[in-house]
């Protein structure tokens, strides 16, 4: 049944009342409180002229405000814009100002950047459409801001919203020009993270530490709305630190956490692992295009009873994922099957491509980039590539744009990664087409290593021609410390490249 996020959040409110809803540091708030809560940020965006429709932007980590601010702009119908806590101030005041935004949430400093005198320098002050500020460092005061505000208009505000009114736009990624915003209505962000947390079994047991930004659909959609409507309590996290998470599981008996594979596989092969009680570790998934079959392997054997990969975004969260019953080889090489009410299908060029209730109908103010996303039939256009299997599950091969030709040949980077992954002493990599005058492209590889293990060129190439074509083996290798990443994870092939950075957008 379609409902609002406001009608979620009462539900989860009454049922789950007592049950921990948000733990944060040393603050601990239950479901009925976090509707009170939510309830309060609501009542101080009407006293501030917020109203149904219009844009609530929020720059600020993971945290308990975020989530009151992001549920507190649903509950009246205001649409959320999330804003990278990364962006620069000119990135910021783009956003602020194509979306119009009428309030705007915003931390304190935040790994050393105030995110508000970013703006301020940049535009010589706020945008003019913004009629209300509010400041994560200045929380507890938020209420006092809405006091005048009776219930009954709250909740007349909150009865007049829909379940197929818009909710949110996700601006994309990009690696040049702008950045396109993703917007979803209030029915499709809740059926995407219901269908997240029936497949990962998601309980009101359960005790989920959400280390994805909440910016990223993968930290509110399959991380606080889904843990919302289940009644699981959610731990943010800010940023990650191996041994602080390793307490923190031991402490809290955390038992779902999700990460980008960087998070597992750091996990897997910290020295101290052993000192820490990580048996309540139930569930993870991972939602990179790309994951190494052997990190999945570590992962079910050592440290999670499931392990579920899945395929989606930011214009369809969640397309296809595994079920818990798949056999191993299946979670293993492949993103599982459609979830309910979705299509997925492969063009004739390897694209895929998807279909649904739950995929976006439209980007922000943004006929063209809407047109061209779409096919005659309705098909939305990913942009990966991918191949399926008999049974419908769904491998992801790379991105369209990855992909480079040797010699008239396509290579697809994700597969070169996978065998350099199988290579003892490798802990990452990433394969780019760099240009050869007489093949058009070859394979360059870029190598992180194990801690305290060595490898040379030589062993590297030699080992990839004993798993591929002499067209996919990369021609040169260049060891690295770490691969260049955004703020969710995703390698930055545009860095390795050497391409110059986007306009605006969050940056891939």
């Amino acid at each position: 049944m379609s409902r609002t996020i406001a009608q979620a959040l009462r539900a989860s409110a009454e049922q789950f009342s007592g049950n921990e809803a948000v733990v944060d540091g040393d603050l601990r708030i239950t479901y009925a409180d976090l509707h009170h809560r939510v309830r309060s940020v609501a009542k101080a965006l009407l006293a501030e002229g917020v109203r149904g429709g219009d844009r609530v932007a929020i720059c600020a980590p993971n945290g308990h405000e975020w989530i009151e601010a992001a549920l507190g702009a649903a509950y009246i119908g205001a649409v959320l814009v999330p804003v990278n806590t990364r962006y620069t101030g000119p990135e910021i005041v783009d956003l602020l100002v194509r979306t119009r935004a009428r309030a705007f949430v915003v931390a304190g400093e935040f790994l050393g950047v105030d995110r508000l005198d970013l703006v301020r320098e940049t535009a010589g002050g706020l945008p003019p459409d913004i009629a209300a500020v509010l400041r994560t460092p200045d929380w507890d005061g938020v209420p006092a801001r809405g006091a005048g505000v009776p219930d009954d208009e709250l909740d007349r505000a909150a009865d007049e919203v829909t379940p197929d009114a818009p909710s949110d736009v996700f601006f994309t990624s990009g690696t040049s020009g702008r950045s396109k915003g993703a917007m979803s209505t209030h029915a499709q962000t809740l059926a995407n993270a219901a269908n997240w947390s029936e497949l990962v079994g998601v309980t009101d047991t359960d005790r989920y530490l959400i280390l994805s930004p909440f910016f990223h659909i993968f930290g509110y959609k399959a991380g606080v709305l889904a843990a919302l409507q289940f009644g699981a309590a959610i731990y943010p996290a800010q940023t990650f630190d191996v041994v602080r998470a390793f307490d923190l599981v031991q402490r809290e008996r955390i038992s779902v956490l999700p990460g980008v594979p960087t998070v597992h596989q750091m996990m897997l092969d910290h020295p101290d692992r052993d000192r820490y009680d990580l048996s309540s570790l139930r569930a993870a998934t991972t939602g990179a295009a790309t994951i190494p079959v052997v990190l999945i392997e570590r992962m079910r054997a050592e440290l999670y009873e499931r392990v579920l990969t899945a395929y989606g975004l930011s214009e369809a969260p969640v397309v296809t994922m595994c079920r818990a019953d798949d056999a191993p080889e299946v979670i293993a090489t492949t993103s599982g099957r459609a979830v309910p009410d979705m299509e997925v299908r492969i063009a004739d060029d390897g694209e895929i491509l998807v279909r649904g209730p739950n995929v976006i109908a439209e980007y922000f103010e943004d006929p063209e980039a809407t047109a061209a996303a779409f096919t005659g039939e309705g098909w939305f256009r990913t942009g990966d590539a991918g191949s399926m299997d008999d049974a419908g599950n769904l491998r992801i091969t790379d991105r369209i744009k990855d992909m480079f030709t040797n010699g008239g040949f396509n290579v697809y980077p994700a597969e070169v990664e996978q065998v350099i992954a199988r290579l003892d002493g490798v802990s990452e990599s990433a394969v780019i087409g760099v240009p050869e005058p007489r093949l058009g492209e070859v394979g360059k590889a870029f190598v992180v290593t194990a801690a305290g293990r060595a490898l040379t060129e030589e062993q590297v190439i030699e080992h990839c021609r004993t798993s591929l074509a002499n067209f996919k083996v990369p021609r040169s290798v260049e060891f690295v410390d770490e691969l260049p990443r955004n703020a969710t994870g995703k390698v930055l092939k545009r860095v390795l490249r050497g391409e110059p950075e986007p306009v605006s957008g969050e940056k891939r």
